[in-house]
């Protein structure tokens, strides 16, 4: 009689697939709660005690961990050397394999200590899952609800088989790399260790990835539920793509670090307006008129709920408009969206959790590897300097003259602006709002002309914040012709003397912080 092996913590359609099973001639071995559901359900069980001769012990740590299982799940029974010495040691196989784990995840994304965090680290069922599935030709292994039908269909089809060997390995995978990153966090050690595991569940396959000849597919990260993008939820329109979602997520971050009520705007993932008014009309409107032909078509995000003002905004004419993401939108906006003609019946709106403001790791592909990283935080309390005017104790005058309050709150909002485009990075603007921006350029100073001539003519008075240092006083030169009033920038080149003697002698004045804000 063959023996199938069902130990599950998720136990969705486990009662009709056992049922299946038993229809077929399998002999149900379990344990613990599986069993008793089955049980309720009329169905004959042996518990896995009756097969170890061993009762569970240690509050349940030992119950599976025993050669009459994984003899059973290990023997490759196509061999005659392995039936033997199974017959000798009595141990029978098992042909199907149904487990799930303790639900580590949950444990540790909700309330809880680290007593409880190792208690729900499972250990027999990964070392059952990945025994059956390195002898797959002779286990069938299952681990998802989602597989039932299938196994109970194909039992014997290798190509399936396979499939669901691979597809335990992720799962025995994943879930390791959930438990080695939480206990990394809890050592409080680098998290840039030896080795760097980043386990990540798909969300979302997508139509195609960049371009239309590319695959791809959105990811959720387990151990920050609910933070960012990536926990979105579209609520209208055409399905996203992954350029929608890259630059939702660009947009999303920028708007997310401004102080309420605030709109920004990116195109190919830089920022092409920002604004901070009285209402989230009246920034929205801000943001796209520094580049109305940039706006067209781009990514609109709100640190708030959309409103009816708002929506009435966005959906005048001459606007176009790919993804707008918010907290949330009003049902009269909504019912504004539906009801816009054209474009409006294809705009994606997202709603979407705050991120979060913690530092977090960041990673992105290179050739043959990746490279991790901590997120950008500046240090500088500017939610406090744009909206008093209070400079941080970490930036310094450099300059004869200082920057007025107003000048000194244009600059915190530049600043807070700066990490979020390509670099080299420039930006010009106001208090309250992005005028011209230049970015990803090969030399500083085409970034500088770039946004001078986004500005245009307000750029007379306004505020230039650099990415990075200034490796030559051409930048502050072209910056003064323009009628810059204000600079800030990190510091920190040889060239600061000349630099900083440039814009003596234009009546700029220049702010360092010691922070560099790269974004590559």
């Amino acid at each position: 009689m063959p023996r199938a092996l069902l130990s599950v913590t998720d136990k969705t359609n486990i009662v009709p697939f056992a049922k299946g099973l038993a229809a077929r001639g399998y002999e149900l071995v379990s344990t613990g709660g599986t069993a008793k559901a089955l049980r309720e359900a009329g169905l004959p069980v042996c518990d896995v005690a009756q097969i170890t001769e061993f009762p569970e012990m240690l509050d349940g740590r030992v119950k599976t961990l025993h050669p009459m299982v994984h003899g059973g799940l290990l023997g490759d029974v196509r061999l005659e050397s392995h039936r033997s010495q199974m017959a000798s040691a009595g141990i029978q196989a098992i042909s199907i394999l149904c487990v799930n784990l303790y639900r580590f995840e949950e444990t540790v994304a909700g309330p809880h200590n680290l007593d409880e965090a190792i208690e729900s680290i499972d250990i027999g069922g990964p070392a059952m899952i990945r025994a059956a599935a390195k002898n797959w030709r002779n286990v069938l292994v299952v681990v998802s609800p989602d597989d039932y039908d299938s196994a109970l269909a194909n039992e014997a089809d290798d190509a399936m088989r396979l499939g669901f060997a691979a597809k335990a390995f992720r799962h025995t995978a994943f879930y390791d790399s959930m438990v080695a990153r939480y206990l990394t966090e809890q050592t409080g050690e680098n998290p840039y260790q030896e080795t760097l595991t980043v386990g990540m569940r798909r969300k979302l396959a997508l139509r195609y990835g960049e371009n239309p000849h590319q695959s791809g597919a959105l990811y959720t990260d387990p151990l920050s539920p609910g933070r960012g993008i990536a926990y979105a939820t579209p609520i209208w329109g055409l399905e996203v793509g992954y350029n929608n979602v890259n630059d939702a997520n660009g947009a999303w971050n920028l708007v997310n670090d401004l102080p309420t009520p605030a709109c920004a705007i990116t195109k190919h993932g830089n920022p092409c307006g920002a604004a901070i008014g009285a209402s989230f009309a009246e920034s929205f409107r801000l943001a796209r008129d520094a580049d109305p032909i940039s706006a067209f078509g781009g990514v609109v995000a709100f640190n708030g709920e959309v409103d009816e003002e708002a929506a009435a905004a966005m959906t005048e004419k001459g606007n176009k408009l790919d993804v707008v993401i918010a907290t949330g939108f009003s049902p009269v906006a909504l019912e504004m969206f539906k009801n816009r003609k054209g474009w409006g019946q294809e705009v994606r709106l997202l709603q979407a959790p705050k991120p979060s403001t913690d530092i977090s790791l960041t990673v992105r592909s290179v050739g043959g590897g990746f490279l991790a990283q901590d997120s950008d935080r500046d240090p500088a309390d500017l939610d406090l300097l744009i909206s008093s005017g209070a400079m941080p104790s970490s930036w310094k005058v450099a300059t004869e003259v200082a920057p007025s309050k107003s000048q000194l709150q244009a600059l915190g909002l530049l600043w807070k602006i700066i990490p979020h485009v390509k670099s080299n990075a420039i930006v010009v603007g106001v208090a309250g709002r992005l005028l011209g921006v230049g970015a990803g350029q090969m030399n500083r100073v085409q970034s500088v002309r770039l946004a001078l001539e986004q500005a245009g003519d307000a750029a007379r008075g306004a505020m230039l914040a650099s990415d990075a240092f200034f490796p030559f006083p051409d930048n502050i030169e072209v910056a003064a012709e323009a009628g810059i009033a204000a600079i800030v920038q990190p510091g920190g080149s040889k060239k600061d003397p000349e630099v900083i003697a440039a814009a003596n002698e234009k009546g700029i004045a220049m702010v360092l912080t010691g922070v560099r804000h790269f974004l590559h």
